[in-house]
């Protein structure tokens, strides 16, 4: 099993430093939901199919992601809270390239 250690700051500023299995094809949206990181209901809100921004996030570090798809470049353009290092968490697969990633859960919106 190949876990990686990942931070994640929820949406009451409290950072969680945590491990992510790469082994079980999670995205950062399933890894949240895993550990509860946001209240039932309010993130993963479609099941992860790019089709609402309940799991947006800001990447805080220099992690090299995967090219941004249409469906998540059109989903964010119509988002709130957007800035300029959104990005859907479900859209973000849990690979041992994520390993340090750093991420902030946008405000529920």
């Amino acid at each position: 099993m190949a876990d990686i250690t990942i931070k994640i700051t929820d949406r009451e500023g409290v950072a969680h430093t945590l491990q992510a299995p790469t082994d079980m094809a999670m995205n950062l949206m399933e890894v949240v939901r895993s550990y509860e990181l946001a209240p039932e209901g309010t993130i993963g809100v479609c099941g992860g199919m790019a089709m609402c921004a309940s799991c947006q996030c800001y990447i805080l570090s220099e992690t090299n992601l995967p090219e941004m798809g249409d469906d998540e470049e059109a989903m964010l353009s119509e988002a709130f809270d957007v800035k300029d290092n959104s990005r859907l968490g479900c859209q973000i697969n849990m690979t041992l390239d994520m390993e340090g990633l750093e991420v902030e859960l946008a405000p529920e919106s």
